[in-house]
């Protein structure tokens, strides 16, 4: 049995080992590679403005906080398709089954397709008629566990892949979460219905360095001297990148919790290494249907406070505000289907939308 005593032990561990990962100066901005991984996964997620690292509690929680996979209950399978700008696809596929006492395994895909672009050369700037296309993706098994009634963890590891044409690079990456009910400023006076903290450290790993054939150049070792090779293979030597490691501390409080109503504040404080501090917030408002289902409304902002070094001031974001709307239509034999949609707003890009489809058997 986990005493209570090395449950508060492993948090302060947690926030050690994010005091000593972020012991940093300036902002490195474009200084990480796989850029894909700070996309965000899930339609309720980013319909919240991205303030879910206390809030998450489905198969998405392999992405957001890996300790909120140990809330799921039976088998869920969730699936994910988000359109990005210049003809750029993201998918996320996402499995997780709780095993009882042992507790909840993930298993997930998530993938960028950046689609098809011309081959082009100094001698033929408008094309060589070729094609070429790329592609990153992240695959990682999760794993979640409810200790006490009140407190659960999770670790993710990944393996991640970036191929351009012919050339690729691979790292390995671990995620770590914890998640922690309180009674405080419960409605209802249930630790359920309690202030929820929720912290994790994502894509804490190895560098990625591309390598493949498209490297690979014919070079003339001596070209003063005839009669020697005049194009013997020589390869570039590519440069290694760091992953975006984040790190997130939020809370999530539910101000009203009735029969039929509840609505939920969350706010996220994030930390990259990639780039300044700053805040997510959200709300959702969540309307029950005895014996059918619930309907979800909800909208946030990412980004607040941060730092802008060009203009130098805080406050204000370079996103829009994100909305969303959710359908969880109950079924016989505990079985559910959950539909959701996200818009979220990119700033001077526009805005895209997600679409998320989660089945819990």
């Amino acid at each position: 049995m986990v005493s209570k005593k090395q449950i508060v032990g492993s948090f302060f561990g947690f926030v050690f080992l994010y005091t000593t990962l972020y012991g940093q100066g300036p902002f490195r901005y474009g200084t990480t590679a796989a850029s894909f991984l700070e996309l965000g996964v899930g339609s309720a997620a980013v319909g919240m403005g991205e303030a879910t690292v206390a809030a998450v509690n489905d198969v998405s929680s392999v992405y957001w906080n890996p300790a909120g996979l140990g809330h799921v209950r039976g088998f869920q399978s969730q699936f994910m398709y988000q359109p990005w700008i210049a003809d750029i696809n993201t998918t996320f596929v996402g499995l997780a089954y709780n095993a009882g006492r042992y507790g909840v395994f993930g298993l997930s895909i998530y993938q960028i397709d950046y689609g098809s672009m011309d081959v082009t050369t100094l001698e033929y700037q408008g094309g060589t008629g070729e094609k070429f296309g790329a592609n990153e993706y992240s695959l990682s098994f999760t794993y979640g566990k409810r200790l006490v009634q009140w407190f659960s963890f999770g670790f993710s590891t990944k393996l991640i892949t970036s191929q351009i044409w012919h050339s690729t690079a691979s790292a390995v990456a671990l995620d770590l979460g914890v998640l922690i009910n309180t009674q405080f400023l419960s409605a209802t006076g249930d630790r359920e219905n309690g202030l929820v903290i929720g912290m994790s450290i994502t894509n804490y790993g190895s560098r990625l360095k591309y390598d493949g054939m498209d490297l690979l150049v014919p070079i003339d070792i001596s070209p003063y001297e005839e009669g020697n090779y005049s194009n013997v293979t020589g390869q570039f030597t590519t440069g290694s990148w760091d992953l975006p490691l984040l790190f997130r501390l939020g809370v999530k409080v539910k101000p009203i919790v009735k029969d039929y109503h509840e609505l939920a504040f969350a706010v996220d404080a994030l930390h990259p290494t990639n780039n300044s501090e700053h805040l997510n917030i959200g709300l959702e408002y969540k309307l029950k249907s005895p014996g059918f289902g619930s309907f979800f409304i909800r909208c946030g902002q990412k980004a607040l406070f941060m730092d802008s070094d060009d203009q130098n001031r805080y406050g204000s974001s370079e996103y829009g505000t994100n909305f969303g709307l959710g359908l969880n239509i109950n079924f016989l034999n505990n079985i559910s289907t959950t539909i959701d949609y996200a818009y979220k707003s990119l700033g001077i890009l526009g805005g895209v939308n997600l679409f998320t489809i989660t089945f819990s058997y």
